[in-house]
């Protein structure tokens, strides 16, 4: 990433005839928000004295204690480059800060730098995330509006005439690299419609900042190409759902702290603790890295999505899986997490959750190598492998009654989060759904 100091900004604004600078932040559901300001208040905001009314924006706070402050990563600046025909537009993305000076609590991003120090404090100088965002391409009508029409009829990695989203996604790409992503892969998934794009790891808080502004990009581009991009864990009954899949790993200055050529697999105690604590704490951080009502509907045996808690070094069913490449791309790969996921607080609940392994010298228990879609239930008790929460609901019960996760969130983003992701699944469950009356308006 860039290292931009403020007059190099203020220069770039000028060089580039930035128009206007977009202050984003993301609320506690993972939304992009942001304050859009004319370049001639780009002084105020690099002095940090930009506010916003914190009260209308999701799990932040009170009307009474509404004003809030936005403070500038000026590592974050970039023009974006499908803006250049009506005057560009430029972003920073931005920490929160009270009145007072203080870091507002109920900001992911800040609160997953709070779990970052934590980590410094056991020795570790970096976190690295690597993300694998996967999405679905669908037409839009007449009105601009998403249907559920597909543009392809592609499977995983197939070519165009097959992959007609081709066009869209090589777009996407390059407008990412313009903005300095270094884009390590990109194919067409296994469903139809669907897509991933892979980016080259980086620092977690760096990470999640290009995991925001890849979605605020694919969204963009698609809609150029008459198509509606979603992150939606499970727009389809019957194929494949989009995850996230996570590759995490620790690093002591340059040394990779997940290896160690001498052990085992050449995984380190470190990797093996850290692996140990993920499982301890997997069916209480889903609430957090599957979010949604419909992320469940993901979670489910046969569509390549892990509901099993375990891990392996080569078996793609499980939880965990260990990629084949070691030295410092020794990784962690963890599959659950979805696209629809505040990547701030999966970040610093699976982070969290790492450390409490590393912290109790917590032992994995034996990978499994077996496919286990294909274990009978008294086979995966046998081995010792729980399942995944089956709903939302579930999720967050499990979530409630895990001290390590509880306080990776912090008391008001906790708080919040459970506020809201209640309102959803009461809403969901009240509501009368189609199959219920296909089921049933014959039959009674």
């Amino acid at each position: 990433m860039a290292k931009y100091t403020r007059e190099d900004i203020e220069r770039l604004a000028k060089e580039e005839n930035v128009k206007y600078i977009r202050l984003q932040f993301t609320d506690i559901l993972g939304t992009i928000k942001n304050v859009e300001i004319p370049a001639s208040q780009l002084g105020k905001a690099l002095d940090n004295k930009m506010m916003f009314d914190g009260s209308s924006i999701e799990g932040f706070v009170r009307i009474e204690e509404s004003d809030m402050y936005l403070f500038p990563d000026l590592d974050t600046w970039v023009v974006f480059p499908w803006t250049a025909e009506k005057g560009k537009v430029a972003r920073l993305i931005c920490d929160i800060y009270n009145p007072d000076g203080t870091p507002f609590e109920g900001d992911p991003r800040a609160n997953l730098k709070r779990i970052l120090k934590e980590m410094q404090e056991l020795g570790f100088t970096n976190f690295n995330l690597g993300p694998e965002p996967e999405f679905f391409l669908f037409k839009l009508d007449e009105k601009g509006e998403p249907t559920l029409e597909l543009n392809d009829k592609g499977g995983y990695f197939d070519l165009a005439p097959t992959d007609l989203g081709e066009n869209c996604r090589r777009d996407i790409v390059l407008e990412l690299e313009e903005m300095g992503f270094e884009i390590e892969a990109s194919h067409h998934e296994v469903a139809p419609g669907q897509h991933e794009i892979d980016f080259k790891y980086a620092d977690a808080v760096t990470a999640c900042d290009n995991i925001q502004t890849f979605k605020l990009v694919v969204k963009t581009i698609a809609r150029k190409h008459g198509l509606h991009a979603t992150f939606m864990p499970k727009p389809l009954f019957g194929v494949n759902g989009s995850g996230m899949h996570c590759n995490v790993s620790l690093f002591s200055g340059k040394e990779n702290a997940f290896y160690d050529t001498g052990a085992e697999l050449e995984l380190s105690e470190t990797a093996r603790q850290f692996i140990a604590g993920v499982i301890k704490h997997a069916p209480n951080f889903t609430a957090v890295t599957n979010p949604t009502v419909n992320s469940y509907k993901r979670l489910v045996p046969g569509y390549e999505a892990p509901c099993y808690v375990a891990w392996s070094a080569r078996n793609r069913s499980p939880l965990i899986r260990i990629p084949a490449s070691r030295g410092l791309s020794t990784r962690v790969e963890v599959r659950s997490v979805d696209p629809a996921a505040n990547p701030y607080l999966a970040m610093a609940a699976l982070l969290s959750a790492g450390l409490d392994g590393i912290k109790n010298n917590l032992t994995p228990p034996a990978p499994v190598n077996r496919n286990i879609y294909v274990m009978s239930k008294e086979e995966r008790e046998e081995e010792g492998i729980v399942d995944l929460p089956a709903t939302l609901y579930a999720a967050l019960e499990n979530l409630k009654s895990d001290e390590v996760i509880k306080a990776a969130l912090g008391e008001h983003l906790l708080e919040h989060f459970i506020e809201a992701k209640e309102i959803e699944w009461d809403m969901f469950r009240t509501q009368v759904h189609p199959w219920e009356r296909e089921q049933y308006m014959s039959m009674f």
